[in-house]
Protein backbone atom coordinates (compact mmCIF):
# COMPACT_ATOMS: atom_id res chain seq x y z
CA UNK A 1 0.00 0.00 0.00
CA UNK A 2 1.59 3.57 -0.90
CA UNK A 3 1.93 6.01 1.77
CA UNK A 4 -0.60 8.78 2.05
CA UNK A 5 2.09 11.71 2.53
CA UNK A 6 1.05 15.41 3.20
CA UNK A 7 2.62 18.72 3.44
CA UNK A 8 3.13 18.13 7.41
CA UNK A 9 4.95 14.52 6.54
CA UNK A 10 6.53 15.43 3.13
CA UNK A 11 10.40 16.39 4.36
CA UNK A 12 10.56 13.41 6.69
CA UNK A 13 9.38 10.93 4.41
CA UNK A 14 10.24 11.76 1.20
CA UNK A 15 13.57 14.46 1.48
CA UNK A 16 15.15 12.21 4.72
CA UNK A 17 14.84 8.82 3.40
CA UNK A 18 17.82 7.34 2.99
CA UNK A 19 16.25 4.88 0.21
CA UNK A 20 14.96 6.14 -3.63
CA UNK A 21 11.31 7.22 -2.70
CA UNK A 22 9.11 7.68 -5.71
CA UNK A 23 5.95 10.24 -5.21
CA UNK A 24 2.47 10.01 -7.16
CA UNK A 25 1.39 13.62 -7.43
CA UNK A 26 -2.54 13.05 -7.88
CA UNK A 27 -6.28 13.97 -7.29
CA UNK A 28 -9.41 12.08 -6.72
CA UNK A 29 -11.23 14.02 -9.82
CA UNK A 30 -8.43 12.94 -11.98
CA UNK A 31 -9.34 10.54 -14.37
CA UNK A 32 -5.85 9.63 -15.39
CA UNK A 33 -4.77 9.35 -12.07
CA UNK A 34 -7.06 6.97 -11.17
CA UNK A 35 -5.41 4.88 -14.37
CA UNK A 36 -1.67 5.62 -12.76
CA UNK A 37 -3.32 4.77 -8.94
CA UNK A 38 -3.61 1.03 -9.19
CA UNK A 39 0.16 0.84 -11.17
CA UNK A 40 1.78 2.52 -8.00
CA UNK A 41 0.08 0.21 -5.69
CA UNK A 42 1.90 -2.21 -7.08
CA UNK A 43 5.42 -1.30 -7.36
CA UNK A 44 4.70 -0.27 -3.66
CA UNK A 45 4.71 -4.09 -2.98
CA UNK A 46 6.93 -5.29 -4.97
CA UNK A 47 9.59 -2.64 -3.94
CA UNK A 48 8.38 -2.92 0.21
CA UNK A 49 11.91 -2.22 2.16
CA UNK A 50 13.64 -1.41 -1.02
CA UNK A 51 11.97 1.98 -2.28
CA UNK A 52 9.63 4.55 -0.72
CA UNK A 53 6.17 4.54 -2.62
CA UNK A 54 3.85 7.34 -1.91
CA UNK A 55 0.99 9.56 -3.28
CA UNK A 56 0.59 12.85 -2.59
CA UNK A 57 -3.37 14.58 -3.05
CA UNK A 58 -2.49 17.94 -4.40
CA UNK A 59 -6.09 19.33 -3.55
CA UNK A 60 -5.14 19.13 0.28
CA UNK A 61 -1.44 18.99 -0.32
CA UNK A 62 -0.06 21.93 -2.23
CA UNK A 63 2.81 23.43 -0.49
CA UNK A 64 5.26 20.61 -1.88
CA UNK A 65 3.14 20.38 -5.41
CA UNK A 66 3.87 23.99 -5.93
CA UNK A 67 7.32 23.69 -4.49
CA UNK A 68 8.29 21.03 -7.85
CA UNK A 69 6.61 22.90 -10.06
CA UNK A 70 3.80 20.13 -10.59
CA UNK A 71 1.71 22.09 -12.95
CA UNK A 72 -0.12 18.81 -14.64
CA UNK A 73 -1.42 15.70 -12.89
CA UNK A 74 -0.36 12.80 -12.42
CA UNK A 75 3.08 13.55 -11.88
CA UNK A 76 5.47 11.23 -10.54
CA UNK A 77 8.75 12.33 -9.27
CA UNK A 78 11.47 10.19 -7.72
CA UNK A 79 13.45 11.58 -5.19
CA UNK A 80 17.16 10.04 -3.75
CA UNK A 81 18.52 11.88 -1.02
CA UNK A 82 16.57 15.04 -1.47
CA UNK A 83 16.67 15.54 -4.85
CA UNK A 84 14.69 14.95 -7.87
CA UNK A 85 16.26 12.69 -10.49
CA UNK A 86 13.26 11.73 -12.17
CA UNK A 87 9.95 13.20 -13.06
CA UNK A 88 7.30 11.66 -15.54
CA UNK A 89 4.12 13.63 -16.58
CA UNK A 90 0.68 11.56 -17.67
CA UNK A 91 0.19 8.22 -17.94
CA UNK A 92 3.73 6.28 -18.09
CA UNK A 93 3.60 1.90 -18.40
CA UNK A 94 4.91 0.82 -15.13
CA UNK A 95 8.19 -0.08 -16.32
CA UNK A 96 8.60 3.55 -16.90
CA UNK A 97 8.39 4.08 -13.34
CA UNK A 98 10.32 1.03 -11.80
CA UNK A 99 13.36 1.61 -15.07
CA UNK A 100 13.45 5.13 -12.59
CA UNK A 101 13.93 3.28 -8.95
CA UNK A 102 15.82 0.38 -10.20
CA UNK A 103 18.55 2.44 -11.53
CA UNK A 104 18.79 4.07 -7.90
CA UNK A 105 19.21 0.68 -6.26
Amino acid sequence: MALEITDATFEETVLKSEKPVLVDFWAAWCGPCRMVGPIIEQISDEYDGKAVVGKVDVDANQEFAAKYGVRNIPTVLVFQNGEVVGRQVGVAPKNAYTDAIDGLL
